[in-house]
């Protein structure tokens, strides 16, 4: 047995066990622990009841949905997807089996990280009572269940769909078709992230917005009041939004990078089971530096939480880098050759390098832009004096500005690796990038549990030094948070460029086998050719139609809940003093029910547009929509979730007693860059990391269909 697989097996069943310890870890802390007053003993179960009865509510929904989707998409892999070339199989079975693991084992990821988030939420909050040390533990160790199951699950579960096909399928069958089958598994995951992304983002910010348009500009009562309905839905929508959701999207980075880094050398290392393995080996490496990372990292004071969280990601990057060096000397041929080009495994190496400085430079940048700490935030909130208007104004600025460097990181994480080893070296760049991802993940998911924690304080009516400090780690939370959505855009670039690169390898080889061995697929993408260039136009409005489609969406969601709000707030005897009791499950079913019904038409869009265009115009024109929505798709993710990080974090330095404090009309100024902010931050931005990976893996998985079928118009 080759020494890459006993690795990737020992590191991945190591991952999962410590994943299961800190959630056994998290889980035995009594929910009352510490609390001797039965009134506030029985809130804290109630509330912590209703937020977790409530994300499990709407995943079941959702995962009716996602069941549903899987069987039917992959009934159409299995029917449409077949090369000719090799009669002996029929691919389309084995990679809708790919595709059914790949999602299967997103979803469980997604739900274990998720189910951890909402044990953790209350534990962190009882875990602040006795202090700050602990509930910081609590909630980091919350938030390190997902990391490491996830990427424990995604580098197992790569392996095991290797294994299973390689014996399955016959011999005879060439090494790079046997890889594009099993990048069905990263359409599995990819899929599922889209569900996931846009359905969680609709819910959370449906909720969010009405709680805060009514609640706060309105009612005047604080965040995370009890008297206000949409309090328990907000609270939900974190965890299904920011857990669920980031968790299959980061999923997906990581499949859809491993499997475009494995069809692009799998001619190369066809004889070489380790270095054809690599790929994975880079995810599965990282988790036992991010538990040294995890064990090295503690808080004693409230100034040390932030800073705590950004060392996580710059010693595990630096102790990732000194040990991926050996794994790739040893593991990767000394010189080697792709498509007739000569590379290095030295060469290897630095491109992992430049991937995962790079993803560190994109957290920094996003951290400047996105911390009150920083100029750019205290500028924004600054602008509040003057009104809503300048506000929005000045939010969206910083956004457009905040893309400038990871656009510039990003670019040199591609020409870089590009000249040192091809299109290969572009997708182990982006694994550079998500080479620390159990950290990212980690520090990501922190965010919602702190979230989570300080709002079950407020309702639960706890002490206030409870309060003070949960909105220390929710501060923390909230920078982390921004980072991390900037890491995942990052990510999301560099795979979809790796993808691409991998769509056209893959494309190239079946249209030689068709046309003959002079065929140069990559010399007939001339941007000058008008069926390239208006592909790339088609390509270029896609993220922007696609945010339309899901802020509308948000939008026509916040409108039921604040009707709904409202409505309570008329109709309910004693709401506003605390006698009447909200009806918080209608809030919630109003958000399951529009994010259920919203996230049709987006994902028709994602999935249906490079099919289409496939079929009717062929490969070339693929290549350009793939190329023009990875161009624009970045930066509009980049600036729309910085501005709503910003204007999140101006919010929070206003609350903190800065510019004139709560209540003024700063504050609700900021309150109302705030609204304008959290859809854009939370659903448009982020999902716009699936629109454009999610198009590229499709397009890899139906090259077959596209060379036999596609061109109907000129392809």
């Amino acid at each position: 047995m080759a020494d890459s697989i006993i690795i990737i097996v020992v590191l991945s069943l190591m991952g999962l066990g410590v994943g299961f310890y800190y959630a056994v870890q998290v889980k035995k802390i009594p929910v009352d622990m510490g609390i001797e007053d039965d009134e506030l003993r029985a809130r804290l179960v109630k509330i912590h009841g209703a937020i977790a009865s409530g994300a499990m509510a709407f995943l079941k929904q959702e995962y009716k949905f996602m069941a549903i989707f899987i069987v039917v998409f992959g009934a159409i892999i299995a029917v449409v997807i077949d090369d000719h070339h090799t009669d002996y199989v029929n691919e389309g079975i084995y990679t809708a089996i790919a595709f059914a693991f790949g999602a299967l084992i997103s979803i469980a990821a997604g739900f274990i990280g998720m189910t951890i988030a909402v044990q953790g939420n209350v534990r962190t909050t009882v875990s602040a009572n006795k202090s700050l040390a602990e509930a910081f533990n609590v909630a980091v160790h919350s938030g390190a269940v997902m990391g490491f199951v996830l990427v424990s699950l995604a580098s197992l579960g790569l392996l095991v769909v290797y294994v299973v096909l390689v014996n399955l399928m016959p011999a005879q069958l060439p090494t790079h078709i046997l890889m594009e089958v099993i990048a069905g598994f990263g359409l599995g995951g990819s899929s599922i992230a889209l569900f996931a992304r846009v359905g969680g983002g609709i819910f959370t910010k449906a909720a969010d917005v009405g709680a805060d348009l009514v609640g706060k500009l309105e009612a005047g009562i604080p965040e995370d009041d009890p008297r206000n309905p949409a309090v328990i839905a907000d609270n939900v929508g974190d965890n299904v939004g920011d857990v669920a959701g980031m968790g299959a999207d980061l999923f997906g980075s990581c499949a859809e990078s491993t499997c475009a880094a494995m069809v692009i050398s799998a001619v190369a290392f066809s004889g070489n089971i380790d270095a054809l393995l690599f790929p994975i080996l880079i995810s599965a490496v990282g988790i036992p530096v991010s538990l040294v990372t995890i064990l090295m990292v503690k808080v004693t004071s409230e100034e040390q939480v932030a800073p705590a969280l950004k060392r996580m990601l710059i010693i595990s990057s630096v102790i990732m880098a000194i040990v991926m060096y050996f794994v790739t000397l040893q593991m990767v041929p000394p010189s080697f050759e792709i498509a007739g080009e000569a590379y290095t495994s030295t060469g290897v190496y630095y491109c992992f390098l430049t991937g995962l400085v790079a993803g560190l430079l994109v957290g920094l940048m996003t951290e400047y832009f996105t911390s009150h700490a920083y100029a750019p935030v205290r500028e924004l909130a600054q602008s509040c004096e003057t009104g809503a208007a300048t506000n929005i104004i000045f939010g969206l600025a910083l956004g457009y500005k905040s893309a400038v460097g990871p656009y510039i990181a990003i670019g040199m994480a591609i020409y870089i690796p590009w000249i040192l080893a091809g299109m290969y070296g572009v997708a182990i760049a982006s694994l550079g990038m998500l080479g620390t991802l159990v950290v990212a993940l980690t520090i990501d998911a922190y965010g919602p549990v702190a979230d989570n924690a300080g709002g079950i304080a407020e309702m639960a009516g706890m002490d206030e030094h409870v309060r003070r400090r949960t909105d220390v780690l929710d501060a923390a939370g909230n920078t982390t948070a921004a980072m991390g959505k900037g890491f995942a855009i990052g990510a999301a670039i560099l795979t979809s460029l790796a993808l691409f690169a991998a769509f056209l390898t893959r494309a190239d080889l079946l249209l030689k086998e068709r046309h003959g061995p002079d065929f140069d697929l990559l010399g007939s993408i001339n941007l000058l050719d008008p069926m390239v260039f208006t592909g790339l136009f088609i390509g270029a409005v896609l993220p922007a139609y696609f945010s339309a489609m899901t802020m509308k969406s948000v939008g026509t969601a916040a409108y039921k809940m604040i009707e709904e709000v409202r409505r309570q707030f008329r109709t309910i005897p004693g709401i506003m003093e605390g006698t009447g009791e909200p009806d918080y499950d209608r809030c919630i079913a109003i958000s399951t029910q529009a994010a259920l019904k919203e996230m049709i038409p987006p994902g028709v869009l994602i999935m249906g547009t490079p099919l289409v265009v496939g079929w009717l115009f062929g490969i070339q024109a693929v290549a350009g929509v793939l190329a023009g929505s990875l161009v624009t798709g970045g930066v509009i993710a980049i600036s729309s979730s910085n501005s709503g990080g910003a204007w999140d974090n101006a919010k929070k330095y206003i609350e903190a007693g800065n510019l004139g404090g709560k209540g003024t009309d700063v504050h609700h100024a900021a309150i109302v860059g705030d609204t304008v902010g959290d859809p854009l931050k939370d659903t448009s931005g982020p999902s716009l990391n699936i629109l454009i990976k999610l198009s590229a893996i499709l397009s890899l998985v139906f090259v077959p269909f596209f060379v036999q079928y596609g061109g109907i118009f000129g392809g």
